[in-house]
């Protein structure tokens, strides 16, 4: 249901290991910019309730119920353009990406 490369996998790893705690990462999204959603991550150190949580390369990807709908065939990756870095969704769900990339709509 949602994948984690090998890039990002590790970065996500390495992002942990420097906070000293944490069991992996929440994906999320919130109502913003253009085309009305955008993708969010936090560090997760303790699961709710209405939690699912998907193993993927090594990593733990949290998400609540409700949200899971929009992550169907995700793949999160890591990518490094220039003086850019940062994590690149890849969702088959997306009907439309804003221009700027900030947001998307399914």
């Amino acid at each position: 249901m949602i994948t984690v490369t090998d890039t990002a996998a590790r970065k996500i790893a390495q992002r942990l290991d420097q906070r000293g705690h944490g069991v992996g990462i929440r994906l999320g999204v919130r109502t913003t910019g253009c085309s009305g959603l955008a993708y969010v991550l936090e560090y997760v150190d303790n699961l709710n309730t209405d939690d699912t949580v998907v193993e993927s390369n090594g990593v733990s990807v949290i998400v609540d119920n409700k949200s899971l709908v929009y992550f169907q065939g995700l793949k999160i990756d890591y990518q490094r353009q220039g003086l850019n870095e940062g994590f690149e969704f890849v969702n088959p769900n997306e009907k439309d990406r804003c221009g700027c990339g900030e947001s998307f709509r399914v």
